[in-house]
């Protein structure tokens, strides 16, 4: 499908659940870092549609980790009129249709049947084949009934293996890799851009930070962790940028003009980090961040609690529900031009 006008498809991105709105807000990051051509056309319930160049597919499927898979859009429909389909224009070969329904959705609409019903017009241009098709047509029930060819499915099972029970140094405390990942993407960070997380801990965020082609650079205050996060970039055969043993309040002494910083500061209030209180840290932390960011920067920063005002534009904030009363607020802070070059 392409807009009318456009030389570019349009492309549908089924997203997980595992939040409300992190998966679509990393969607259109990772779209807009990857391509500067593109044009958000759709969203709603479990996915988005953009149109952009082809020729970016494989460089949004190879970092995004919130979205089960990205296809070549065919088209919204109503299940009791199916009657467009048939303008619908297959690739040569066989096919086969796979129907979803977004957190049990369109509960009253009969997904096998209506499997049947486009089956039945789509078969009258390329042959059915179950077992081993030349192209799999996902079918996904939600607000509509949104039909894709499946292009690209994002292999979360990868992920898996770096959490953090996988790597030969870690703490129990670790953020999982795939909301690492979103983290990042959230800052709309590019490839070769520059990465710092300064409270690194075991490694989580620059580890996927170099895996997708960023310059990771990390830092903290205990030289325990920069010695293992170093080890486990190497058990991944990643590399390190730079690195430092330093305190937050430091940084600015140290690092400069960074493209994004990501970070997953310690928090609670029994936490003490060097003998201070995490929530005084958090204060440090940010005054320190913007200083080091290069001007339009960008911050990418996990709280326990919604951030208060700050020298640096708060973009985004997305909360995340981990347990009982705990959550985790994602926040994504733009860098201010003034500030940076009046910083050292």
């Amino acid at each position: 499908m392409k807009l009318k006008g456009s030389v570019d498809p349009v492309f549908f991105f089924e997203l997980s659940g595992e939040s409300e709105d992190m998966p679509s807000a990393e969607a259109e990051r990772c779209i807009s870092a990857e391509c500067a051509r593109h044009i958000v056309t759709g969203r709603g319930p479990g996915y988005i549609t953009a149109s952009f160049p082809e020729s970016s597919l494989n460089g949004i499927a190879g970092r995004i980790a919130l979205t089960h898979s990205i296809g070549r859009y065919l088209g919204t429909y109503d299940p009791a009129d199916t009657e467009n389909i048939s303008n619908i224009q297959l690739p040569e070969g066989s096919f086969a249709i796979k129907a979803k329904r977004f957190e049990g959705m369109m509960k009253d609409v009969d997904s096998q049947k209506l499997i049947r019903d486009v089956g039945s017009i789509l078969s009258k241009k390329n042959d059915v084949d179950l077992r081993n098709p030349d192209t799999v047509v996902k079918m996904q029930l939600c607000d509509n009934v949104h039909l894709y060819i499946e292009d690209r499915t994002i292999d979360r099972n990868i992920m898996e293996k770096r959490k953090v029970g996988e790597r030969p140094f870690f703490s129990p405390i670790s953020l999982h890799p795939k909301y690492a990942r979103a983290l990042i993407n959230l800052t709309g960070a590019k490839r070769g851009d520059t990465v710092l997380d300064p409270f690194c801990g075991t490694g989580g965020i620059v580890i996927e930070a170099a895996e997708m082609g960023m310059k990771a650079i990390a830092s903290d205050f205990d030289e325990e962790m920069v010695l293992g996060c170093r080890e486990n970039m190497d058990f991944y055969d990643l590399k390190l940028h730079d690195f430092e043993v330093i305190d937050i309040k430091d940084i600015p002494h140290r690092f400069s003009k960074i493209d994004a910083v990501v970070t997953d500061p310690p928090y609670g209030r029994s936490t003490k980090i060097g003998g201070e209180d995490a929530f005084d840290v958090h204060g440090v932390a940010m005054a320190s961040i913007p200083k080091v960011l290069r001007p339009s920067g960008r911050a990418g920063i996990i709280f326990p609690y919604e951030a208060g005002p700050s020298s640096m534009k708060l973009e985004l904030m997305l909360r995340q529900h981990v347990h009982g009363s705990l959550s985790r607020y994602y926040h994504v802070f733009k860098n201010s031009d003034r500030f940076a070059k009046l910083s050292p």
